[in-house]
């Protein structure tokens, strides 16, 4: 099949799918060339293909749009599904997670320590008139539209959303979820059960463990280089010598390290997965704050199985406060739905309706533009003051998107100390001991560099910068020396 018939057939696919409907816009033929990575003689040839099949119209100076009598209007699909996973309970690293959140919210600490994109950034007075429009409905007091797997009009949302980035996604696949945790922890606990062995990036994010030790398991960590990703060759050794149950990843500007995994590597570890017949739980959320000219290629994208479950939310680019997230869980989708259902029920439908709305009318992409450029701009001022005024010898790490930086300090210097003498001064910080079940990471911090550069920001840096030259860890004796 030929370039242009394929992209033809994922449109016309969308379209029957009911993700674009009858009279609507379809992506100019200029944007569908950037994120298709395709020439425009392609895409021009793909419309025109589409419009002799009756399924678009070309409208001079405007445009393709879906024709009004053909294609669209498909209703999504919600299928049944079957029994639930038991759960178990387990806490650890949560404590130190949950008091460095508590300082930022109850002491104003400087929040270089928040997992949290700074809200300052986020349209929440349009969301909020949405949100507030939505309220006076009377068609949405009862719960019809809360119930898995969510509101139509947000699902139809998010699969245009990929659609447009160049990813086919089945509308019918997608469970809208409160927030990517509960993605994450649901797809999870529909592949493996309490006892099991977890792979896991090393450094990884700590809602990975959370999810992992909340349900009574157990997560082995996978070496990860802070370019390429996950070790796959690793992964595999381990393989041969243990059962893994699923393994957890964040292949795109992962939290803390920051890089994008290159499309190598993201294949390397499907075909792996789809070899050992084990379901990778892919987490997204940063997947729209790349640096880079486009968006990131997905697991999801390798993968012809159905062993990847994707999960992301909108809760880093566009409303944090209204936790919305969702997850593609390939051939799982039946068993995320019923514990979605098991497990909170709904979703609040007002805030997937507000979302919703401002994705089909507000220049969702303007904002992420302008977000995109702010953080690029704002790592590089991290990175500068970082080089400058923290100890000899600490390495900045180099994100490609998202809003952390990963630092290692020298070796004599105690994360945990640094941490402490930070707070003390009203600065939070996250101890590198928060991203790995083993305490692996002693002498790093991640910062978080979301938030406007301002004086303060800036000597709040200087700051925890001057503390790690005085934060020495107690010196371990090597054995046999006297």
């Amino acid at each position: 099949m030929r370039l242009y018939e394929t992209l033809a057939g994922d449109i016309e696919g969308q379209i029957r799918k009911g993700v674009y409907q009858p009279g609507e816009r379809l992506p100019s033929v200029r944007q569908t060339s950037q994120q298709r990575q395709i020439s425009i003689t392609t895409v021009i040839r793909a419309y025109l293909l589409l419009e002799s099949r009756g399924l678009i119209v070309s409208r001079p100076q405007s445009g393709y749009f879906v024709s009004p009598h053909e294609g669209g209007g498909a209703q999504l699909a919600s299928p049944a599904s079957p029994k639930p996973i038991a759960i178990s309970a387990s806490v650890d690293v949560s404590r130190l997670v949950l008091s460095t959140l508590r300082s930022i919210s109850a002491n104003d600490a400087v929040p270089l320590g928040s997992p949290y994109p700074d809200p300052a950034a986020f349209p929440f007075e349009k969301l909020n008139r949405y949100a507030y429009a939505a309220a006076r409905d009377d068609s949405l007091r009862g719960m019809k539209n809360a119930l898995p797997p969510g509101h139509p009009k947000l699902i139809r949302q998010i699969a245009k959303r990929y659609s447009e980035k160049g990813v086919s996604v089945d509308p019918a696949e997608i469970i809208v979820t409160v927030g990517a945790t509960e993605a994450i922890n649901l797809c999870l606990q529909a592949v493996a059960k309490p006892g099991d062995v977890v792979a896991v990036e090393s450094p990884t994010f700590y809602a990975m463990l959370h999810a992992i030790e909340r349900m009574g398991m157990k997560a082995i960590e996978i070496p990860t280089d802070p370019a390429r990703g996950i070790d796959v060759q690793a992964l595999a050794a381990i393989a041969k010598e243990q059962r893994i149950a699923a393994c957890m990843v964040m292949p795109n500007f992962q939290n803390p390290l920051g890089f994008e995994m290159p499309n190598d590597a993201k294949r390397a570890l499907v075909a792996l997965a789809t070899e050992l017949e084990m379901p990778i739980i892919e987490n997204g959320v940063y997947n729209e704050l790349y640096y880079g000219e486009s968006y990131p290629t997905t697991l999801k994208q390798f993968d012809t199985a159905g062993l990847v479950l994707h999960c992301s939310s909108f809760s880093k680019t566009l409303a944090s406060a209204y936790r919305i997230g969702w997850a593609l869980p390939g051939r799982y989708r039946d068993q995320v739905e019923k514990l979605k259902f098991l497990n909170t029920l709904t979703t609040a439908s007002i805030p997937q309706i507000a979302i919703a709305e401002f994705l089909e009318r507000d220049g969702y992409e303007h904002h992420l533009r302008r977000l995109r450029k702010t953080y690029a701009q704002q790592a590089n001022l991290m990175k500068a003051i970082v080089t400058r005024f923290f100890p000899e010898g600490t390495r900045p790490s180099n994100p490609a998107g998202g809003y952390v930086l990963w630092v290692e300090l020298p070796r004599t210097v105690d994360g945990m100390k640094l941490y402490e003498q930070a707070l003390e001064r009203g600065i939070t910080i996250g101890p590198g001991y928060m991203f790995s079940a083993s305490g692996s990471y002693p002498n790093f911090i991640r910062l978080n560099y979301s938030t406007p550069w301002s004086p303060e920001i800036e000597q709040a840096v200087i700051t925890v910068g001057k503390l790690a030259g005085t934060c020495a860890r107690q010196r371990v004796p090597t054995p046999g020396a006297r």
